[in-house]
C-alpha cells in the first residue's frame, strides 16, 4: 500500500519499468480487515498500469519474481530480500521503488564490490545453507567481520558481493546465497551461473508464465512480453562476465573442502555464526521450515528425515514458499509425512519469518530456516538458530541440536541414498499438461507474442 500511495503522488498511470510485481505474502495467512480490503483493491491498481498482480495464497514474492527475471538486468524491490539470482537488484524504500516503477530508472551511487570465491567441493552432510553461513564464518576468521555492534567491522557493508566458483548451481540454489546477502548488509549481490543452468530455468519459467496467463493473471501482455524475452534469450544465450582485471574492495576465498560440518547462526544475530559442534545439546522447542530461503528439495529432505519417526519432540511449523511447491508436495505424499509428525502447516507465504502473522511461544528456543533471527522477530524473547532444513528436521526429531556424529548418521541413512530424487526442482515444462492447469482463458484469447513485439504474424515460427 505504501508504494501504491507513492505512485499516486507521482501521478503514475502506467509503468515505464518492463516488469512491476506486487504480492500479499506478508498478510495473506491471517488478514486483518484492512488487509482484506487491500487484497481486493491493490491488484487492479497494479494491473491497470501494466503491473503483474499475484493473489493471496500464491506465496512469497521473491520465489515468484525470480521466475520472471532476465540475466544481466537491474531491478529493485521494497523488501530487503529482493536479491536477484540473475542480474542484480538494489532493494529500496517505497518511494524509490515507486519512482523506479513509474519512470523505469532509479538514481544509484554504484558501490564497490567484494569478491567471494568458492573453491573445492561440498563435503558430505554439508548443505548450501551451511555455505551461506560459511561466508560470515570465514570473514570473522579473517578479521573482516565482527559480531559485536559496538565498533562493528563489516567488509560487506554497503558493497556488492560478487560470488564465483559455483557455476552449476540451480537458480533456486543460487538464490539461497544472494538472498542471504541482505544479512551481510550488502548493497547488492551477483552470482556467476552457467548458460545451461539458466536455460533450464527459463524453459521452466516460460511454462509457468504461460500458465499464469491461462489462469487469468494480469497484466497478461506484460507477462507474455517477459515470455518473449526469455525465448529470445534462449535462442541466443549470452551472459555478461566480470573483466579479467576487475578490481575489488576485498576478496574472500572459501575452500569448501575445509567445511566438514554444518554451520549455524546462533541467537540472536545472523552474523553470530558457529560450528554446529559448538552448539551441540542446546534444547530446541520449536522448528520452522519455511521462508524464501527454501525450495522444494528442502521439504522432501526434511520429510525423509521425519518419515516413520512418529510425532516429533517439538512444535514443528511447515510453510512452503509457493502454491506450486505445496501442490507438488501434497501429490508426492510429503504432507502426509508432515501430518504424521504432528506438524502445523501454513499457507504458502512468509509466515513466522516475517513475524507479523503467527508467532512462536514467548521465550522459546527455535531452529529456523528463515532469513534472520533478530530479537523478538519470531516471538517475544525467542532465541533463534538459523540453519538448513535438513538440520532443522533432525532438531525436530531430537528436541535439541545434535552431535556431529548423530547428524551425519541420520543424513547418511535417510538423505544421501535418495539425494537424486529429493533434490529435484520444479521444472514446469516437464510436467504434463501444466500450461493448461486451471485455465480460464482460451488459448485463442491469449495475447500473441507477435502482437506484443510488433512483428509480422508467423515470424517467430
Amino acid at each position: 500500500p505504501m508504494t501504491r500511495d507513492e505512485l499516486k503522488e507521482l501521478a503514475c498511470l502506467g509503468f515505464s519499468a518492463d516488469l512491476v510485481m506486487q504480492s500479499f505474502c506478508h498478510t495473506a495467512a491471517y488478514p486483518k480487515p484492512v488487509d482484506i480490503k487491500t487484497h481486493q483493491q491493490l491488484p487492479d491498481f497494479f494491473s491497470t498500469r501494466g503491473g503483474v498482480a499475484l493473489r493471496p495464497g500464491d506465496g512469497i514474492i521473491h520465489s515468484w519474481l525470480n521466475r520472471m527475471l532476465l540475466p544481466d538486468t537491474v531491478g529493485t524491490g521494497g523488501d530487503s530480500h529482493t536479491r536477484f539470482p540473475l542480474g542484480i537488484s538494489f532493494p529500496a524504500g517505497s518511494g524509490l521503488v515507486a519512482f523506479a516503477a513509474a519512470l523505469g530508472v532509479m538514481p544509484l551511487d554504484m558501490p564497490e564490490s567484494v569478491l567471494v570465491k568458492f573453491t573445492g567441493d561440498l563435503q558430505p552432510g554439508v548443505t548450501l545453507r551451511d555455505i551461506v553461513n560459511a561466508i560470515p564464518y570465514v570473514a570473522i576468521q579473517q578479521g573482516k567481520l565482527t559480531v559485536a555492534k559496538q565498533n562493528k567491522q563489516n567488509v560487506f557493508n554497503g558493497r556488492i558481493m560478487e560470488m564465483t566458483g559455483l557455476p552449476d548451481l540451480k537458480v533456486e540454489q543460487a538464490f539461497e546465497l544472494t538472498d542471504a546477502t541482505a544479512e551481510r548488509s550488502c548493497g547488492g549481490s551477483t552470482i556467476k551461473l552457467s548458460v545451461e543452468t539458466i536455460s533450464e530455468y527459463f524453459r521452466s519459467n516460460v511454462a509457468l508464465l504461460k500458465n499464469m496467463v491461462a489462469r487469468g493473471y494480469q497484466d497478461a501482455k506484460t507477462i507474455m512480453r517477459r515470455v518473449a524475452k526469455m525465448e529470445q534469450w534462449l535462442a541466443n544465450p549470452v551472459l555478461m562476465s566480470a573483466d579479467a582485471d576487475a578490481e575489488y574492495a576485498d576478496m574472500i576465498e572459501i575452500n569448501l573442502n575445509e567445511i566438514q560440518e554444518p554451520i549455524v547462526a546462533a541467537p540472536n544475530d545472523p552474523d553470530n555464526v558457529k560450528l554446529m559442534s559448538e552448539c551441540t545439546g542446546d534444547p530446541i522447542h520449536e522448528v520452522f521450515i519455511g521462508s524464501c530461503m527454501t525450495n522444494i528439495g528442502h521439504y522432501r529432505a526434511a520429510a525423509k528425515v521425519l518419515e516413520g519417526a512418529g510425532t516429533v519432540k517439538v512444535r514443528l511449523w511447515i510453510c512452503p514458499p509457493t502454491r506450486m511447491d505445496e501442490k507438488q508436495l501434497r501429490q508426492e505424499g510429503i504432507y502426509d509425512i508432515f501430518a504424521a509428525s504432528g506438524a502445523r502447516t501454513e499457507m504458502p507465504g512468509c509466515s513466522l519469518c516475517m513475524g507479523n502473522q503467527a508467532r512462536v511461544e514467548d521465550g522459546v528456543t527455535v531452529f529456523s530456516t528463515s532469513t534472520r533471527n533478530f530479537n523478538n522477530r519470531m516471538g517475544k524473547d525467542a532465541q533463534v538458530y538459523l540453519g538448513s532444513a535438513e538440520l532443522a528436521a533432525v532438531c525436530a526429531l531430537l528436541g535439541r541440536i545434535p552431535t556431529v556424529e548423530e547428524y551425519m548418521e541420520i543424513v547418511q541413512a535417510k538423505i544421501d541414498p535418495f539425494a537424486g530424487e529429493l533434490y529435484r526442482y520444479l521444472n514446469f515444462d516437464q510436467i504434463a499438461g501444466f500450461e493448461d492447469e486451471g485455465r480460464v482463458v482460451a488459448v485463442e484469447d491469449m495475447p500473441k507474442i507477435e502482437d506484443i513485439l510488433g512483428i509480422p504474424a508467423g515470424a517467430l515460427s
